[in-house]
């Protein structure tokens, strides 16, 4: 038995670990029912006239000029951020996820995989019904920079960005293990969906609140994926180790 100076602090050690993974989990359920209910929220105030006139001040603030197409800021910021704005696409999201999936398969993390795969592909079916749902206008075409086909509620792209870069950004910081390399790619992650939303509005493709919306919903469907691999991840280490057979120099037998 080993003296009790050294099992004091191999206990606290797994009580600190054990209680960061229960605030880490604690922490994502406030998200995914914080970004939910935001998203009711939203979606009920973009149909009522306050909100729309929330939406339209925001567009007419970044449209000061005669011109409705000359966007506020000098020509190198519409031009930059409609190059963000490609960070949020469909074709650029799955092209990331996809190198994101044979990677993560390549070192035998299939339950990463999958999860990284569920979570784009699911939130395409969430923000497309949603879309059909709520069957909302875009902004008028005298404002808007670039072309759009489908409907405006909620915007896709913040959602799709959220959804992908806080997936891959909570499983790149697990590999980490300095607090503040976890911060940095989170705060990444965060930026680069920040951006992609900031985009939709600043090039007139999307209202204010479709972004709103889409940053939260995409919030609470990603949360929703980890807390949903993270109980089955640790479900399946409570078997394992249930199941493993016992040490006879231990037991006694």
């Amino acid at each position: 038995m080993a003296p009790l100076a050294q099992r004091i602090p191999a206990a606290l050690e797994r009580a600190i670990r054990f209680g960061r993974a229960e605030l880490a989990v604690l922490f994502a359920l406030i998200v995914a029912a914080g970004g939910s209910l935001a998203f009711i929220e939203i979606a009920d105030d973009a149909t009522e006239t306050d909100g729309q006139r929330f939406d339209q001040s925001i567009l007419d603030w970044l449209r000061p000029g005669a011109d409705p197409r000359d966007a506020l800021g000098p020509p190198w910021l519409e031009r930059a951020l409609g190059e963000l704005t490609a960070l949020g696409g469909i074709a650029p999201l799955v092209l990331i996820a996809s190198l994101a999936v044979t990677f993560l398969l390549l070192r035998g993390r299939r339950g990463s995989a999958l999860l990284v795969a569920l979570s784009l592909s699911g939130g395409v079916v969430i923000s497309q019904l949603l879309k059909a749902f709520y069957d909302r206008d875009r902004p008028p075409d005298i404002y808007r920079a670039e072309e759009v086909i489908n409907a405006s509620f909620p915007s896709g792209h913040a959602m799709l960005s959220t959804i992908t870069y806080l997936t891959l950004g909570a499983l790149l910081a697990q590999a980490m293990d300095r607090r503040r390399l976890k911060i940095f790619i989170f705060a990444a992650a965060i930026l680069i969906a920040a951006l992609v939303g900031i985009s939709r509005v600043y090039l007139a493709v999307h209202w204010a609140s479709d972004v709103l919306g889409g940053w939260s919903l995409g919030a609470a469907w990603a949360t929703a994926c980890w807390l949903t691999a993270w109980f089955f991840e640790r479900r399946r280490g409570l078997r394992s180790s249930q199941e493993e057979p016992k040490d006879p120099t231990v037991t006694g037998e």
